[in-house]
């Protein structure tokens, strides 16, 4: 075998060595990605998660999205999430988020529905006080109450003594996934202690209507002005009036009088 043989023999093994460090180094650069410092991830709604309805594994999933898209009170991990109750209804895709959660701490799911500062009051109705049927959890209503005259008869006096209050259950249900009505026996409102009394007060004294809202209608009815009393005009003190003394002078039909008028003092004469 002559040294040029040997050359090129030597030479092909330096080229398929070189060869195969590049390709495992091309390999190696695409397994050891790393991920994109952009991105994080997020847990997002599979499927469409009602109002009231439990957290579950099944009902989300992991994705990853730009950080400056995601919300800051959202979630980047699934155990985080399940467990919670939905107090908004969700569609699929959406990104859970805290505020559209709350915790269960026991007890039945309508108890982690009721804000902090609100009560959860239960009302007898039937087919007319429901609405027809049509009142569901998450509708917003107002409460009406009609007292009778205290002289008997006909006459009765209706006014609206609550405002925008939210539907948290209907019977024994606190879900939205229905749509058709269905006449109750009993609707769940969420309100405030003042109003949980303003509403005890008005069934005892007369029946009650729920008169259901547009639930973009947020408005209320501006409260009556409030007279303010003019403040009473004080009164003036009479001047004093002057002291006059008589005296009797020399002459029969004459007389001196002293007048006085503050601290000056003066002399006349009268008849």
């Amino acid at each position: 075998m002559t040294s040029r043989t040997l050359t090129l023999i030597g030479l092909s093994l330096l080229l398929g060595l070189g060869a195969a460090w590049l390709a495992n180094s091309w390999l190696s650069s695409r397994l050891d990605v790393k991920p994109d410092d952009n991105l994080q991830n997020v847990v997002v709604a599979s499927l469409a998660i009602p109002f009231g309805q439990m957290v579950e594994a099944q009902h989300v999933t992991l994705v990853r999205l730009p950080k400056g898209t995601v919300p800051e009170d959202s979630f980047d991990a699934i155990e985080k999430v399940v467990g919670k109750i939905a107090t908004f209804d969700m569609l699929r895709g959406d990104i859970l988020r805290g505020a559209r959660l709350a915790e269960h701490l026991g007890g039945s799911t309508l108890a982690s529905l009721i804000e902090k500062d609100k009560r959860a009051i239960t009302v007898r109705v039937d087919d007319v006080v429901g609405v027809g049927g049509f009142l569901l959890p998450g509708n917003r209503v107002d409460v009406l109450a009609t007292k009778r005259g205290n002289g008997g008869g006909n006459e009765a006096k209706a006014e609206t003594i609550l405002e925008d209050l939210r539907v948290l259950a209907v019977d024994q249900t606190a879900s939205t996934d229905k749509t058709q009505p269905v006449v109750v026996r009993a609707v769940t409102l969420e309100m405030t202690p003042a109003e949980a009394e303003t509403l005890v007060k008005a069934k005892t004294e007369g029946s009650l209507q729920l008169a259901l809202r547009n639930p973009l209608d947020n408005q209320k009815k501006p409260e009556s002005p409030t007279v303010v009393a003019a403040p009473p005009v004080p009164l003036r003190a009479p001047a004093p009036r002057p002291v006059v003394r008589r005296s009797a002078g020399s002459t029969p039909n004459w007389g001196a009088v002293t007048i006085i008028r503050g601290t000056a003092m003066e002399q006349a004469r009268v008849r």
